[in-house]
């Protein structure tokens, strides 16, 4: 548990020079194995890095260490006006050095983008110890090679980050939600597409079939959105701005594209406790679904004119195989959670022939223009997969890449390659 970047160097150089695996670790909410210790060694936790180090509100900056939690961070530089958005369901406990790791996105990327689109610059300690700058506090840079962009996304493989700089943007003043009911899933993820080419572009957009609400609402036993026989899906949709009469022209466009489709009654918030309650229900579905079952969550993502297409496949494998699914996600950028139950399947089936399932349903996602994940990363779990995403010569370049940072192969091993 270093407190600082010196003792962070220092714990790589002795490892590096005794051949020790290490596996950097922040709060452990990952959802794709990244920061377990496989292979033993020395597990390195940020969670002694947690400082915010500067808010530059001249510049809408934010220098951090990599081990304070997101929502924490969000929040500091709300109190500045100034707004940090990339919020992944875990952003109350998922630290921001994590975020870096695996890219990571949330609800609002269909408008903000992801992590990679805020982070300037790194502070990263190699596996030989050494400390570098990958870039620059600046909003453009074509200076050599992006190291940043690199480190991003790199779950961990090649260094271990110690101080982040991101930059900002105004906080918006106001934000309207609405949830809109659809009886029938692909309704719904038709629906999308069709907002958006009518010049929408919401702060949020997401999916959730009608088994994601049901286990939500039992897992924190609140009952009070009510759904009728019919509703087979929802979308929960936000807008944000700083002027009433846009967010209302906004809100008008969308209802008079969705009650084109077969949908419901239209909710739309009233005050901030309602928001928060449905944003609530959004948020706990993945602790919801894992109370339901021992499960295995696919992160796919694809064009977002294809996810209806992508949803019926999801459905016709598993009917195929005999399993059953909770789909959920970022239905603005074509980010699908495919949530696969174990329920009483067998152990045999669950660690054989599902791989075979999977391995269809992701092929599947590739056919459609897409990539197996989206924001969860690769890490231990879904590494027997990308051979359907990425050709021979593509994985040979990557290995390069790892090979030049981490000569030794002791950053995180046996993650993202076997």
């Amino acid at each position: 548990m270093p407190e600082n970047t010196s003792e962070v160097s220092q714990i790589m150089a002795y490892c590096n020079q005794h051949n020790i695996a290490v596996t950097p670790r922040g709060a452990g909410t990952g959802l794709s194995g990244g920061a377990l210790a496989i292979e033993g060694g020395v597990m390195l936790s940020t969670e002694k890095l947690n400082q915010i180090l500067h808010i530059d509100e001249d510049n809408l900056q934010v220098t951090t260490e990599p081990g304070v939690i997101t929502e924490v961070l969000q929040n500091a530089v709300k109190e500045r006006g100034l707004f940090y958005p990339p919020d992944p369901a875990s952003k109350g406990s998922c630290f921001i050095g994590g975020n870096i790791a695996e890219n990571s996105g949330g609800p609002k990327a269909v408008k903000y983008g992801v992590v990679k689109d805020y982070v300037l610059n790194l502070e990263l300690v190699l596996p030989n110890g050494e400390v570098v700058w990958t870039g620059a506090n600046v909003l453009k840079n074509a200076t050599g090679y992006n190291l940043t962009q690199l480190i991003i996304g790199s779950e961990g493989t090649l260094g271990v980050v110690t101080k982040i700089v991101l930059r900002l943007i105004p906080h918006p003043k106001l934000d309207s939600l609405m949830l809109v009911p659809f009886n029938s899933i692909e309704d719904a993820a038709s629906a999308v597409s069709a907002i958006f080419k009518m010049g929408v572009i919401p702060s949020a957009m997401e999916l959730m079939e009608r088994d994601a609400i049901l286990m939500a609402q039992k897992f924190i036993n609140d009952y009070s959105l009510e759904l009728d026989d019919q509703t087979q899906a929802h979308l929960l949709i936000e807008v944000d701005g700083n002027e009433d009469a846009i967010l209302m022209s906004d809100l008008e466009k969308i209802f008079s594209v969705v009650e084109q489709f077969d949908c419901g009654e239209v909710l739309i918030a009233e005050n901030e406790a309602q928001k928060n309650n449905l944003w609530r229900l959004r948020r706990v579905v993945g602790e919801a679904v894992k109370k339901q079952s021992i499960y295995k969550e696919e992160d796919t993502v694809v064009p977002r004119a294809s996810l209806p297409e992508l949803l019926k496949k999801v459905k016709l494998i598993g009917a195929e195989y005999g399993f059953r699914s909770v789909c959920y996600g970022h239905a603005g950028d074509g980010n699908l959670h495919i949530n696969i139950l174990k329920d009483s399947l067998s152990d045999e089936f669950w660690n054989t022939t599902l791989n075979e399932a999977i391995r269809k349903l992701f092929s599947e996602v590739s056919r459609l223009g897409g990539t197996i994940s989206g924001e969860h990363g690769i890490g231990y779990v879904q590494r027997d997969f990308l051979d359907i995403v990425f050709s021979s010569t593509q994985i040979e370049l990557m290995k390069g890449i790892k090979n030049v940072f981490d000569p030794n192969g002791i950053m995180n091993p046996k993650k993202i390659w076997k």
